[in-house]
């Protein structure tokens, strides 16, 4: 007899077997437990997560450590560094002593308690006109005093300004004549001259925008230099620069490295125009021709006067700027016959049209002259050179119509009765360089008429001056 007992894991066999003898007692064995195999499954998904979240831990855990050595080494090389290295400080000790001795208070004091001269020397401006200067500009460049130190007063600025235009000297050697940190400085003057040309442009440099203004600048050069229909002198000078790193070949002009300053000039030796152009190795021609006077000139809305005759004559001519050979002959530009096998009508033209232009070199020279930092490289950003000259142009102007009499005491003079031009001091320095002349060709067919007539007429009994035969 077999009986089967099945429990839910257990199977239990009884076998009972008949002999003769009786019954034999039962036999009970116990069987294996049966394989489980979804709990397997998931015993052994567990097991395998299990050893990939300890290997990112690991993982974790090493790159912690990694990242912490290397920042307690870059701690340690720094304490090393902080170690080996002096404190700085806030202000020096000889900067601290700036208001006992520094220029504004000790030099300048002195220089003014001896007489105008002696201050005027050292500054190259009157004492009144500085203070108009320091007047004027303070209220844009004025800083706050604070708790910790003072800050450096306006005249102070204004004065280190006016030093480093008038001498040109480095911004170190003016930080120990100040007692003015050279950083400091290096802030101080570009925006002092950036203040100084906001503040004098709409009063002593402004371009004429009327044809009432335009006609004005053409009676002062009818007047004075005897050339009819001029609404002034154009030239471009190179202007000495150290060229900025990576800079390449932009700067250089085949000698050095500079930009080129673009001026329109008055009778007066006054400036109506400045542009600053800072690739140094195009021509004045070129730079001429991508400022906003010729944009103007060119689109006819400079509004320039009416054509008008001239003294004497009865047929109407355009007004013009005289300029050198470096610049296109247009109608309103008029520039030189070439040199090349010239006649007595064209050599008179050439006179005539050179003495009026000479008014430009002369302005150039003058300010050259007073404000000395236009001769020696400048190694500050071109940008800050730009504010340089267009302070340096304003700054010539104003001087120009407050001081006429000792600012202009450097030009050239022409003899009332012989017309002799005696050249004046500024020719006895490095002069400001020309730029590099261009060939420019295929002027207009009305350009070259115009040129012509004012050469006809220059040579006439109407036109001509008694002098003019013996100058060419």
């Amino acid at each position: 007899m077999n009986v089967d007992v099945q429990d839910s894991d257990v199977v239990v066999e009884v076998t009972s077997r008949n002999k003769t003898v009786g019954h034999e007692p039962c036999k009970m064995s116990l069987c294996r437990k049966r394989p489980n195999t979804a709990r397997s499954s998931t015993t052994k998904l567990l097991s395998e997560n299990k050893m990939a979240m300890m290997k990112k831990c690991t993982d974790r855990m090493r790159r912690v450590k990694a990242l912490s050595t290397a920042a307690l080494a870059v701690v340690l090389v720094r304490r090393r560094r902080r170690a080996g290295r002096k404190k700085r400080l806030w202000v020096k000790c000889w900067g601290e002593r700036r208001p006992a001795e520094g220029a504004i208070n000790n030099l300048l004091g002195q220089a003014s308690a001896d007489g105008e001269l002696c201050y005027a020397d050292f500054q190259r401006i009157h004492p009144t006109l500085f203070d108009e200067l320091v007047e004027r500009v303070g209220p844009r460049i004025a800083r706050t005093n604070t708790t910790f130190r003072c800050a450096i007063s306006t005249a102070e600025r204004v004065a280190i300004t006016l030093r480093f235009l008038t001498t040109g000297e480095t911004y170190r050697s003016l930080s120990y004549q100040f007692r003015v940190g050279e950083t400091t400085i290096g802030k101080i003057v570009p925006e002092t001259c950036q203040a100084i040309y906001d503040l004098l442009r709409d009063e002593y440099m402004k371009c004429p925008t009327t044809s009432e203004q335009w006609k004005a600048v053409a009676d002062g050069f009818q007047k004075q230099w005897n050339f009819p229909n001029c609404l002034g002198a154009l030239d471009g000078k190179h202007i000495l620069i150290k060229a900025p790193v990576h800079s390449g070949s932009k700067y250089f002009n085949c000698k050095y490295s500079s930009i080129v300053l673009m001026a329109l000039v008055d009778s007066e030796h006054k400036f109506l125009f400045c542009d600053v152009w800072y690739n140094g190795c195009v021509s004045d021609g070129s730079v001429f021709t991508e400022t906003t006077l010729e944009k103007a000139l060119e689109e006819r809305t400079a509004n320039l006067p009416e054509p008008a005759s001239f003294p004497g004559d009865d047929r109407p001519i355009n007004f013009a700027i005289a300029a050198d050979e470096a610049f296109p002959l247009k109608e309103y530009l008029m520039k030189p016959y070439s040199h090349i096998n010239p006649s007595q009508k064209t050599r008179v033209f050439n006179y005539r049209i050179s003495r009026a232009r000479r008014v430009v070199e002369n302005a150039f020279g003058i300010m050259a002259n007073r404000f000395r930092v236009l001769l020696s490289p400048m190694g500050i950003a071109p940008d800050k050179v730009e504010k340089v000259l267009m302070a340096s142009c304003a700054l010539h102007n104003f001087l120009r119509h407050r001081a006429p009499s000792t600012y202009m005491s450097v030009a050239d003079s022409e003899n009332d009765i012989t017309h002799a031009v005696t050249p004046g001091v500024w020719h006895d320095d490095p002069v400001l360089s020309q730029a590099s002349l261009p060939r420019i060709t295929n002027p207009s067919n009305r350009a070259k008429e115009q040129r012509d007539y004012i050469c006809s007429y220059v040579n006439s009994h109407t036109g001509a001056v008694p002098w003019q035969w013996h100058m060419i």
